[in-house]
């Protein structure tokens, strides 16, 4: 068991509140996750763009979709929100020990390289046209806005390299799965599975450019396996009843006894934690869990009271504040 979590968080399941809405791709991932998991879970609908008062209030500038919340727990990033889900659910398995790994770095670079070629390749204009068909003009420019900021600096992705990149990435994934192999890294399922899938899964809503993955028959039946396993919501929840079920309990405390640092930061000091690549929004608080791969710090909102907000350590940056 890891040591951040107490036996009673663990068995309550029937409490997981995933913030999040339907067409974001990184949402999909963990729907998925929590699917096949067959976790009760309740929906609680954010916005897409900034201004997010409510996720801002939970997670004090973290604004990254989606975010899980426990409690008066907070979860950032579907890295560690896949793991925390494996903690409390570990059977159907998605870290395989056979393949664990292995499916953790094809996850990572997933989430990441593919991700992003599957974005420059999807909002081509006939993409982009079907993925925001049901904005207005105004709304199209507000998206974009927000996309802009979100990115930052970030390299971008020329239409045709993107192209080419998702032909040979789709024609490995169907040497993988040759021989209607079910899983990508053999017999079990993997965070590798959830990882490629939530990336096809935005291209399958580029409109006319989503065929690209019809000419790979074994990839597309995979696709196809892998969307049939997504299941709605057991309940949906307002913003504001999740800020009052967070204010309405107390974290619990953290065990420190496997504190990790590489930092020269003690527990209990005042630090901020910010994602290295997009969304560079830090978070600001104490300092209470290092653990070798996840981070997190005690802080209090005027709305909630106290929280304990978590952060994987691959992807983000911590400093004393």
């Amino acid at each position: 068991m890891n040591p951040s979590f107490s036996d009673s968080q663990i068995v309550q399941v029937d409490q997981l509140i995933l913030h999040h809405y339907n067409v974001s791709p990184f949402s999909e991932k963990i729907r998925a996750i929590l699917s096949f998991k067959d976790v009760p879970w309740t929906a609680v609908e954010v916005p897409a763009v900034m201004p997010k008062p409510d996720v801002v209030a939970l997670t004090g500038g973290y604004r990254r979709t989606p975010v899980l919340q426990i409690g008066a727990h907070i979860y950032c990033d579907t890295a560690l929100i896949a793991e925390v889900l494996e903690r409390l659910a570990p059977s159907p398995a998605i870290f395989p020990p056979e393949s664990a790994g292995t499916a953790r770095f094809v996850a990572q670079w997933a989430d990441s390289t593919l991700f992003w070629t599957v974005v420059a390749y999807s909002f081509q204009p006939e993409g982009a046209a079907a993925i925001l068909s049901g904005m207005t003009d105004d709304e199209r420019k507000v998206f974009g806005a927000d996309r802009a900021a979100f990115r930052g600096n970030a390299p971008r992705i020329a239409p045709a390299e993107a192209t080419a990149a998702l032909l040979i990435y789709l024609r490995r994934f169907e040497t993988m799965l040759i021989d209607d192999r079910v899983w990508l890294l053999g017999s079990s399922a993997s965070i590798a599975d959830f990882s490629v899938y939530h990336c096809l899964w935005f291209v399958r809503r580029a409109g006319p450019l989503a065929t690209i993955i019809d000419d790979f028959p074994y990839v597309a039946g995979w696709y196809e396996r892998m969307r049939r396993l997504v299941q709605p919501p057991h309940a949906d929840m307002t913003s504001e009843a999740a800020l009052r079920h967070a204010a309405d309990e107390s974290p619990q405390e953290l065990e420190s006894e496997f504190y990790t640092d590489t930092h020269g930061i003690a527990l209990g000091t005042q630090v901020t934690i910010t994602p290295t690549d997009t969304g560079r929004d830090p978070v600001a608080g104490e300092l209470v869990l290092a653990l070798r791969d996840e981070l997190a710090v005690r802080r209090f909102d005027d709305r909630v009271g106290e929280l304990i907000v978590h952060f994987p350590r691959l992807g983000f940056e911590m400093k004393a504040a």
